[in-house]
């Protein structure tokens, strides 16, 4: 039988979870955070399989109930961020029909595409990991989704990291120039959330004023300034409380090509250091954007690609 989710689900789910998503383990407290806590979950959007009183497949289903900036609650779009069937019983039609019953609550809501799974704030990961997950994939293109795009996960490790002189160098110019590099103080914190939002997105915004009111001790976050305006930041611990992930990180694009992006970088993962965490990692960029390319330089590795899928739904 298929039926949505009721109070007590949630310890099948996870057992499920475990045992079918490898490669990406959950606890009940991060289950808690990210989808019981989360403003836009729905229990009818969390559809269940259950034989024999046992979960045998879920998926969630979520449409925006709250806007990530202003009013805007992209109605035309909704989000799969997970999906899972008993390995021992793939082939029976059960995602088929997950698929289907997430697809019917999101076209109710008046969404016109589903995304798997670049959902913000709470996704788990940006998108189906192919490599890992190889009969994931070919179900969501055998469902109609096709892939929109590949972001990658990077890491660099901090045991023998130093501070490059090269940089220090460079940050000792740009600070002739004007420009500032430090921890952010109480009253950037305005401008800081400002710029995240209007310059990259509105995620960065909410990630930053969250993280801080969760307990990120401000001191991760690391501010650029030019003439004591904001022009880019990097911080460290801000998503889940996770000390060795790093980000959000961004530079305005009026003043790329200085070596800013370079410099908080390099504050960051001094910082880093400095805190005794072993290395650093991020979820998601493009390995050939700026981004990326910096990254890269930097002695960042690619340890995972995802795939970023979207379905069209049809009336």
């Amino acid at each position: 039988m298929y039926r949505t989710f009721k109070n007590g689900d949630e310890v099948g789910i996870i057992e499920l979870w475990n045992a079918v998503l490898k490669h990406d383990p959950i606890n009940q407290t991060r289950f808690r955070k990210q989808i019981m806590l989360d403003a836009n979950f729905d229990p009818k959007g969390l559809v269940v399989a259950v034989r024999d009183e046992k979960i045998i497949g879920a998926i969630l289903a979520i449409t925006r109930k709250l806007p990530m900036e202003g009013t805007n609650l992209e109605s035309d779009t909704g989000w799969i961020t997970f999906f899972m069937v008993d390995s021992g019983l793939e082939r029976e039609g059960i995602g088929h029909e997950l698929i289907e019953r997430a697809s019917a609550y999101i076209q109710e809501q008046g969404a016109k595409k589903i995304f798997f799974s670049s959902y913000a704030p709470n996704y788990f990961l940006p998108g189906i990991d192919e490599s890992r997950y190889p009969s994931g994939f070919a179900f969501l293109q055998k469902e109609g989704f096709r892939r929109v795009y590949s972001p990658v996960a990077m890491h660099r490790a901090l045991i023998d990291y130093v501070y490059p002189d090269i940089v220090q160098a460079l940050k000792q110019e740009r600070e002739v120039e004007g420009y500032t590099f430090g921890k952010v103080q109480d009253g950037d914190f305005y401008e800081l959330i400002q710029f995240a939002n209007t310059h990259f997105n509105p995620d960065w915004g909410r990630a930053i004023r969250e993280g801080v009111l969760q307990g990120l001790d401000p001191s991760q976050i690391l501010v650029a300034k030019k003439y004591d305006q904001v022009v880019g930041f990097a911080l460290f611990g801000g998503y889940e409380g996770i000390r060795e992930r790093f980000g959000p990180f961004g530079v305005a694009n009026t003043e790329q090509g200085k070596g800013l992006g370079k410099i908080l970088l390099h504050e960051t993962l001094h910082a880093m250091k400095q805190n005794s965490i072993q290395g650093a990692w991020f979820l998601w960029t493009s390995e050939t954007s700026s981004a990326g390319h910096l990254y890269l330089k930097n002695d960042f590795k690619t340890f995972r690609t995802f795939h970023v899928m979207v379905k069209e739904l049809t009336n």
